[in-house]
């Protein structure tokens, strides 16, 4: 990677000043993703962020996975985090665990307890928050605040070796009480877990929190910028007595930015795997999921991506983004990359009744008319071609210059024809037009005797390749709903709806995620998991245009 976050920005200025002044002389920043769900669009901004920042100052990033909670995370998560990351352009410089940490971190916990700053618990969690107050009412101390160095140190210990239940104890900071941040007062450092981890296995039945694990770890790291959301502002203070009172070598500092947030977007991690575990989407890389295996799968690019979190910026409020700057992004990358060709979506049959039976020639065609270095390609011409059924009107309102009857329009790269009668089937629907062709207007022809006001595309039927195509809407219609369940009930039925038509020839052997420009249609890419040799399967990526302007 050498491109690097752009224009400046006010974490940019803090990290360019602590280098110009000395205060540090390596730039060291991490992306510490819980592996506990699918990476989403709004983790990618924080990614971008991290690593071009240390890239543009010859520093380095870490991939750190805060694996503290054996109950939600696994393997599984930690691999696509990996190949996500990769995927949109990224490595990094080390691979580390908060699980790799766990020793260190039980130790500067004995050293809390020592020093009088921890003590264990007894209170319930229920117990823990009717006493931890109001932002207008003090917390009350736990009856176990006073307990002695000895006794917490030995409770520790047994809560280390498994003799109590999950629940029974926990290891609290004694910090404030009566402080107006809630977050100083007394927050709990260690809770008991008897399950296995995904990498230490049944070594440890004790896991740290992540206010308390997650400053020991950009320490024992080195980091010295560590960049966080808006809603760890009020954490800074505890983040920072944490690495002050576990006496760590290194001394980081957190900055918060503001979250990405975006209309018809679902960004809550928790409600995403509610989707998948309740089987409305058919997993995490479900095209309208908002994971980056998602927007992979659906034909996004890693390009278009990191170009909206360049554009879209590092700000210090929260605000919204329109989805469709982002879908503004695919188009623009997209459309000198992708091949232009031809797709029918919703077939009608037309038979040209004075075309040569058995014939069939070859016409030019374009590759990416704004992109000339892609080429040209052969695409086959016959007496049965397929147009779209919404080319077509039987009873054309008011300049309407697609086909209908009497009328004449231009086929896409072949010649005029003009719709002389229509076939019907038993139900009384359309089912065939049969149409007259005019040798004289083939395309390149440089025929000007009459011209017409509709271009539409087609198909040969003889070499069409049968096809499937999924096109998408937002998957849910109130995506802001903030309570927990009430989003389920906003759940768009209409998100996807599944067609079945043809493609010119030349995609036959197209790869998974091949991405191509369907004239009139928009940009479609291969689905990597439901497409075969027997099937090609598109999902559509973006429409070809949209109203929206930067």
């Amino acid at each position: 990677m050498n491109q690097t976050m752009g224009a400046s920005n006010f974490i940019k200025n803090i990290v360019a000043e602590d280098v110009q002044t000395g205060v540090v002389s390596t730039v060291i920043t991490r992306f510490p993703p819980e592996p506990n769900g699918y990476l989403h669009i709004g983790h990618a901004k924080s990614i971008c962020l991290n690593f071009e920042l240390a890239t543009e100052f010859d520093g380095k990033t870490n991939l750190r996975f805060d694996d503290t909670n054996p109950l939600k995370e696994n393997e599984e998560y930690v691999q696509s985090i990996k190949e996500d990351v990769k995927w949109l352009g990224f490595d990094w410089d080390n691979l580390c665990f908060a699980s790799d940490y766990f020793p260190e971190m039980y130790q500067r916990a004995c050293i809390l307890i020592k020093k009088g700053k921890a003590y264990v618990c007894d209170l319930s969690a229920e117990q823990i928050r009717e006493k931890r107050g109001t932002l207008t009412e003090p917390g009350q101390e736990s009856p176990y605040r006073n307990r002695s160095v000895e006794e917490n140190l030995g409770l520790f210990e047994r809560m280390r070796k498994g003799e109590f239940v999950d629940g029974a104890k926990v290891l609290r900071a004694k910090i404030d009480m009566n402080s107006p941040n809630l977050n100083l007062r007394d927050p709990v450092l260690y809770r008991i877990a008897h399950a296995p981890h995904h990498r230490t296995g049944t070594t440890w039945c004790i896991y740290p929190m992540y206010d308390y694990a997650h400053p020991l770890e950009d320490a024992i790291e080195g980091v010295t910028h560590s960049i966080c959301t808006l809603e760890f502002e009020d954490h800074r203070s505890l983040y920072d007595w944490m690495v002050r009172e576990c006496e760590m070598d290194n001394t980081p500092h957190q900055y918060e930015f503001a979250r990405l947030n975006m209309t018809n977007t679902v960004m809550s991690k928790r409600k995403l795997k509610k989707l998948v575990d309740e089987k409305i989407v058919d997993g995490w890389d479900d095209p309208r999921m908002p994971t980056i295996s998602g927007l992979r799968r659906k034909g996004y690019t890693p390009e278009a991506i990191r170009t909206f979190a360049r554009e879209i910026g590092v700000a210090k409020s929260n605000s919204k983004v329109d989805e469709r700057l982002l879908e503004h992004f695919v188009r623009e990358d997209l459309k000198l990359k992708a091949p232009r060709t031809m797709a029918i979506l919703r077939p009608l049959r037309v038979v040209l009744t004075n075309y040569p039976v058995g014939q069939t020639e070859w016409l030019d065609a374009e590759n990416n008319s704004e992109n000339p270095e892609m080429g040209n390609r052969r695409i086959p011409f016959s007496r049965e071609i397929y147009i779209e059924q919404d080319d077509f009107m039987e009873n054309p309102p008011p300049k309407y210059f697609r086909l209908f009857p009497g009328n004449e329009v231009r086929l896409k790269h072949a010649y005029f024809i003009r719709c002389e009668e229509i076939v019907r089937d038993a139900n009384g629907f359309v089912v065939e037009l049969r149409c007259t062709y005019d040798p004289e207007t083939k395309s390149g022809s440089g025929f000007t005797a009459r011209k017409v006001k509709g271009t539409i595309h087609w198909i040969d039927a003889t070499h069409a390749l049968q096809a499937e195509f999924r096109l998408f809407e937002p998957l849910v219609n109130n995506a802001e709903d903030e309570v927990e369940d009430h989003f389920l009930t906003h759940i768009n039925p209409r998100s996807m709806e599944v067609l079945h038509g043809y493609v010119e020839e030349n995609v036959r052997n197209a790869h998974a995620y091949a991405k191509f420009q369907f004239f009139r249609h928009g940009y479609f890419s291969v689905d990597p998991k439901l497409s075969s040799d027997d099937q090609l399967v598109f999902n559509r990526a973006v429409s070809l245009k949209s109203s929206f302007s930067i």
